[in-house]
């Protein structure tokens, strides 16, 4: 549609589908898992503080199991688009859908281990990867 000034501004659908060819894509994918979360009412990572009881959607960003260690565990890093969190379930080699790349929804209590933060034995519901 053409603007006041004679000139034509791209839809919104060109302007988005310009700036998905053009920036970061893991800016975007940070972007989106941020709406996404927000929209489904989660907490924010970034707005989580030690001691709360939260409820958060992201993405599993790595999960590492440590079977060798004094107790098995299973870590993995959560991303919701504004921070990362450890999550650690004490007494488990491995969980079946807990892999990298996968949309999670987790809720437990936020604590604080290295300088970072940390959910031991979330409660997790696994999600439809988009």
């Amino acid at each position: 549609m053409p603007s006041p000034g004679g000139k034509d501004t791209p839809s919104g659908y060109f302007r988005r589908l310009g700036r998905r060819l053009t920036e970061d894509l893991d800016r975007l994918d940070a972007e989106e898992l941020a709406e996404t979360s927000e929209a489904s009412g989660a907490c924010r990572a970034s707005e989580c503080r030690r001691g709360e009881e939260v409820t958060m959607l992201g993405r599993l960003r790595s999960v590492e199991a440590c079977p060798k260690t004094a107790g098995a565990e299973v870590e993995a890093e959560f991303f919701d688009g504004t921070d990362s969190v450890a999550l650690v379930w004490i007494g488990r080699r491995r969980i079946p859908g807990i892999e990298p790349g996968r949309r999670i929804l987790v809720r437990g209590r936020i604590g604080q281990r290295d300088g970072g933060k940390v959910i031991f034995n979330p409660y997790y519901e696994l999600r439809e990867n988009s």
